[in-house]
């Protein structure tokens, strides 16, 4: 790849700065005289135009007003709400638990026709069963130290998933093999969980594919990320939550995708791999 999605979100926020400066340049006015007029200290308009901070909206309404740009301020705060939904740290979404992240993803679940995952680290979140997600949000929030909600968070996520029992939505789900082994909750949530994938496995609409140990790579393991339709790519890194809707890196995420589904088996391969998994469980 050319770029990375962190990269992507520092072009997001510049672009923002450059629309800003343009505004002001347009209107034949310098920094200071801006600030004057929105009365603020010089030093903001410095940050918003070198991008270390995003306009508020009513930042931007004052920045238009007093450039005498009132047509530039629906683009701007539309380009700027982009920017900072492009790049969220998982303390801010985490702020006051996990709860109310699973429940505001529901409207983009259940308009979204095709789903593509790849996880790499743990079990796609679309297939957890209660016991391993509230394992696994449990060991997030106490690692971000955010309030332990998992409980709660871990039956929103499961009623966010009911868009995999929907006809009218397709499943391409794709892990590597060492997820089935790596474990979220007790001996028996582990053998429950590996058991629900090969129930929705036999679901007309899921595709669940497990990529072997023992596969020749065509694609290193990537970071966990969910492509909706050909809309928005989800990157989950350590920190950070990561929205993409520029074409061309959907693209490349949809490339990658590709060659992931290549190296992945399917049906009786796949339910092999994972009935060896719940035996090593004893």
């Amino acid at each position: 790849m050319t770029s990375t999605p962190s990269s992507a979100a520092r072009a997001a926020r510049a672009q923002v700065a450059a629309r800003l400066v343009d505004v002001r340049k347009s209107a034949g006015l310098k920094a200071i005289e801006v600030a004057a007029a929105c009365g603020w200290h010089k030093s903001k308009v410095s940050r918003l135009e070198n991008a270390r901070v995003l306009p508020t909206d009513a930042d931007i309404r004052a920045w238009c007003s007093a450039c005498r740009a009132p047509g530039a301020v629906d683009e701007l705060i539309a380009r700027t709400r982009d920017a900072d939904q492009l790049y969220v740290q998982w303390k801010r979404l985490h702020r006051t638990g996990i709860r109310r992240m699973q429940e505001s993803a529901v409207p983009l679940y259940d308009s979204t026709r095709l789903f593509r995952v790849y996880c790499s680290n743990v079990v796609p979140g679309l297939s957890q069963v209660h016991g391993y997600a509230e394992s696994l949000l449990a060991t997030i929030s106490d690692f971000q130290g955010t309030p332990n909600d998992a409980p709660e968070a871990a039956t929103a996520r499961l009623e966010r998933s009911r868009v995999i029992y929907e006809p009218q939505h397709r499943f391409v789900l794709l892990v590597e093999q060492a997820v089935l082994a790596y474990r979220f909750g007790t001996p028996s949530v582990m053998a429950g969980q590996l058991g629900y994938l090969l129930e929705i496995m036999s679901l007309p609409g899921v595709a669940f594919g497990i990529i072997p140990q023992d596969a020749e790579r065509m694609m290193w393991p990537l970071e966990t990320f969910m492509i909706f339709d050909t809309a928005r790519v989800q990157v989950e890194t350590l920190t950070a939550e990561i929205n993409i809707k520029d074409p061309d890196e959907i693209q490349v995420y949809a490339r990658a995708f590709d060659r992931l589904r290549q190296m992945a088996v399917f049906g009786p391969a796949a339910r092999a791999l994972i009935t060896a998994q719940i035996a090593a469980l004893g």
